[in-house]
């Protein structure tokens, strides 16, 4: 794997020649060996649809393209990082989130609305998080960020697994999601947490929740 965890907020990226990272915009903390960062304007490997995806969901800050022969010590705003591996799959991930990636990951955007329809754009509009979520699919390594930790829950078609939205950090597997509604719309007036919206995961997968609610 290509991040080794350093500590619960700093990872390890080994660059070689020949590959390339992706990371996002501030995120290197410190360097050895000849390793260059250049601003990639074409949203990593989605080419240029990722990068209209990322634009129409207000991600105008370009990723950065890591490339040569060394190490890089990745962390951003003191925030806890987890390593997630993929190995085929697609992981769905709150763009924000996203601090590092292999370059052998094809990255797109996913309208929230697709799968969880009206619903998930209700999501979006209440939770404060966007209507986008970014998709990585492949094999290779993501090192997401999140408050206060990361705990990863199982999703089986027996037990739909039900997250505050604000507390969701990503997911992967054959999930279906949508918004479901914990009190009466007369009740929700003012309320963006858990109390009022749950985001529900059914079908088989894994999903990563944040031992927080607060926003990145």
């Amino acid at each position: 794997m290509t991040f080794r965890e350093i500590n619960s907020k700093i990872v390890e990226a080994t660059v070689r020649p020949g590959m390339r990272l992706f990371s996002q915009r501030g995120a290197m903390l410190a360097y050895r060996g000849e390793v260059s960062f250049t601003p990639n304007m074409q949203g990593g490997q989605g080419g240029v649809m990722s990068m209209i995806g990322r634009r129409m969901a207000n991600e105008d800050t370009p990723l950065m393209s890591v490339e040569g022969n060394g190490t890089v010590l990745f962390g951003h705003g003191g925030h806890h990082v987890q390593i997630i591996g993929l190995a085929g799959e697609t992981l769905y991930v709150e763009a924000d989130r996203l601090l590092a990636f292999e370059g052998t990951l094809q990255q797109g955007t996913m309208f929230m609305g697709s799968q969880g329809g009206v619903m998930g754009m209700v999501r979006g509009q209440i939770s404060g998080q966007g209507l986008f979520t970014t998709t990585l699919k492949g094999h290779g390594s993501v090192a997401v960020m999140a408050h206060g930790g990361v705990f990863e829950v199982p999703i089986t078609p027996q037990r739909p697994v039900h997250v505050d939205p604000q507390a969701y950090v990503a997911h992967h597997g054959d999930v279906r999601n949508k918004l479901s509604t914990a009190l009466g719309w007369r009740d929700m007036v003012g309320r963006g947490s858990g109390e009022a919206f749950q985001l529900e995961l059914s079908g088989s997968g894994t999903v990563y929740v944040q031992a927080s609610e607060e926003k990145l």
